[in-house]
């Protein structure tokens, strides 16, 4: 699947969860240590269109807020970026980040789509919903950031790992890879 293809895919079962929190549910702690679900969504909408967008010399589009309407905060940023990936000249564009040089479509794919899945899984433990994420796109995600544990632990964007079972499905193992308890 292309970035554009897997980027629809996971943003959509995110887009779900998002559509299925409960009412009240926003404020529910998140496995993210001090975050609500609503927090959840403020991460994805706030650091994915602040990276993406500049890097294609394109304006960060209005984003509703988080706390005042985070499905709407969603699906503006996830229609922003869908149109990004759509557009073949933008995909392709090259972008110079801290992430290093590489095309768009490259870069989301990169930083973006593990977020999707993980965060997907966050939402829903949060608020009481389907924790099911795509077997495959875990197992892959898995497999790409297993050899990276000292680098990614480092950085601070992981919790200390969880111990698992050595049978333990990759959707357990990729979040017991980021610190969560699944």
């Amino acid at each position: 699947m292309t970035t554009e293809e897997r980027w629809r895919h996971l943003a959509d079962d995110l887009g779900r969860r998002v559509d299925g929190v409960p009412a009240g549910r926003w404020d529910d702690p998140a496995p993210c240590e001090g975050w609500a679900a609503r927090d959840v969504v403020r991460h994805l909408v706030e650091w994915m269109p602040a990276l993406y967008f500049p890097a294609v010399d394109r304006p960060v589009p209005e984003i509703p807020s988080v706390d005042d309407d985070p499905a709407g905060a969603w699906r503006a940023t996830d229609a922003a970026i869908r149109a990004l990936l759509a557009d073949p000249d933008l995909a392709r564009r090259p972008t110079s980040t801290r992430a290093g040089d590489m095309p768009l479509e490259d870069l989301v794919a990169m930083t973006g789509l593990m977020d999707l899945l993980v965060h997907t899984w966050d939402l829903a433990r949060a608020t009481g919903q389907d924790e099911t994420l795509d077997a495959e796109e875990a197992a892959a995600f898995l497999a790409g950031i297993e050899p990276w544990d000292a680098a990614l632990r480092g950085s601070g964007h992981y919790g200390p790992r969880v111990a698992v079972p050595d049978d333990a499905d990759a959707q357990t193992r990729l979040l017991a890879f980021t610190g969560r308890r699944p």
